[in-house]
């Protein structure tokens, strides 16, 4: 009998060898496979020094000021960290994009933070000492690292690649509530849209009330990956306003009422689309028959990512997040000149001396604000971009322990738009609170 057992348990484990074998066979894609970038899913070795717990309050000390080089654990220049919170403390998983809301009724700050396994919302009116509120948990019927939150008013509007997720809408008023003695709380949504069982990102534009499901799959209107438009102007009954799929796949966008210099197109709506391997503006002022007005590539395409405008409305600025990976360049920022909607132009570039992968990035004033994955949160210069000239002003690295050109760890996101300055930084390894100084405060 035993020499029995000791065959079956030999078998047993060629038979789990064979299987590890053939899995390690077989890369781990983004998207199944279909679209951006491969190894998102990778888990990474944690530096033993790494912070484990949050640096607020009184733990946070005169390490925390960006001297010499370094805010306590992390390296940095011109950026000081407020305070910390490791995954564990915001609801646990991986981190992903964030997104911020101020209560117009009591002015308290508060961050929305995507996680794999729900969303996170976060007090951070004292930014030395934030408070961890709260999770929605996923709609979705498994754990995935996309998800997205954007708002329009007082709702939080929330997407993920998670099977059946759609859209949840989540009522951000309920956070006045939380007595923060009693908290972390578990919330409900608030009201769900199911046009799409699973969407890559979402986009809103805050001044006309409509939102835009980016990369949407199992799309019951038919969009095929492209810009399906909600009417959320009534934010707890979210409806279908029409879609944009002449260009296929959208990966991002940013959607405006336009007041650039291209005056043909002044007061239309707007989106200005990266679409894996093209800048794609499209006039969606119509819902019903929304007109794409140009749709241009670019020599060193890999994966057209994600971009913002210039506050002039005259450049975008877009990153590339396989151009690192696959060219061996430095970590690089497109320069597009957007003075004319319907011949836009790539003219110019930022290589900066990192070689981490970049990812999202937005624009506050003359400066931009860049999550670039393993060397932390950038903060370019934008005072010459008329020329094609950025620069860098400033950084907090949240991963010290390389820049290596690879996913898993760093920062995916971050949002610059509080009135206060205070820049919120989010990926996976936790929630940073970041104060911009010298050179790289928001101007």
């Amino acid at each position: 009998m035993s020499k029995n057992l000791g065959t079956a348990r030999l078998l047993l484990a060629l038979a789990a060898a064979l299987l590890a074998l053939l899995l390690g066979s077989i890369p781990v894609l983004a998207h199944d496979g279909d679209h951006e970038g491969e190894g998102k899913d990778e888990v990474g070795e944690v530096d033993p020094d790494f912070p484990t717990t949050a640096l607020t309050g009184d733990q946070r000390g005169p390490g925390a000021a960006c001297v010499d080089g370094r805010a306590g654990y992390f390296p940095c220049e011109n950026v000081n960290l407020s305070s910390y919170l490791p995954m564990a403390d915001i609801g646990g998983g991986r981190g992903s994009d964030v997104w911020g809301w101020t209560d117009p009724a009591t002015e308290r700050r508060y961050v929305i933070a995507g996680r794999d396994n729900g969303t996170a919302f976060v007090d951070v009116t004292n930014e030395r000492r934030p408070v961890y509120l709260g999770n929605l948990p996923t709609s979705g019927i498994n754990n995935v690292i996309w998800r997205d939150i954007k708002v329009h008013g007082n709702h939080a509007f929330i997407v993920a690649e998670a099977r059946e997720h759609g859209m949840q809408v989540f009522d951000l008023r309920q956070l006045r509530s939380v007595d923060p003695a009693a908290a972390p709380v578990t919330f409900n949504e608030t009201a769900h849209y199911s046009g799409f069982l699973r969407a890559h990102n979402i986009v809103m534009n805050e001044e006309t009330g409509f939102a835009y499901a980016v990369g949407a799959r199992e799309d019951t209107r038919g969009c095929a990956g492209g810009l399906h438009m909600i009417d959320v102007r009534t934010p707890t009954a979210p409806v279908f306003a029409g879609c944009v799929g002449e260009d296929g796949y959208v990966h991002d966008a940013q959607c405006v009422v336009y007041d650039g210099p291209d005056t043909r197109y002044t007061g239309r709506e707007i989106c200005f689309n990266s679409n894996e391997d093209t800048l794609t503006i499209v006039d969606v002022t119509d819902k019903a028959a929304p007109r794409q007005l140009s749709r241009v590539g670019y020599s060193t395409a890999a994966y057209s990512h994600q971009g913002w405008l210039t506050e002039d409305g005259r450049h975008f600025l877009m990153g590339d997040e396989l151009d690192e990976l696959r060219s061996g360049v430095g970590t690089t920022t497109l320069v597009w000149d957007v003075a004319d909607l319907e011949a836009p132009r790539q003219f110019s570039r930022f290589v900066n001396d990192t070689t981490s992968i970049d990812h999202n990035l937005y624009v506050k004033g003359s400066h931009v604000f860049q999550s670039n994955y393993r060397s932390g949160l950038r903060v370019l210069s934008a005072a010459d971009v008329a020329n094609g000239n950025l620069s860098e002003v400033g950084f907090f690295d949240t991963w010290p322990e390389d820049d290596d050109t690879a996913f898993s760890h760093g920062t995916w996101s971050n949002y610059p738009f509080f009135d206060n300055g205070l820049v919120i930084v989010h990926g996976y390894d936790g929630l940073f609170m970041l104060r911009p100084t010298g050179a790289a405060m928001r101007s």
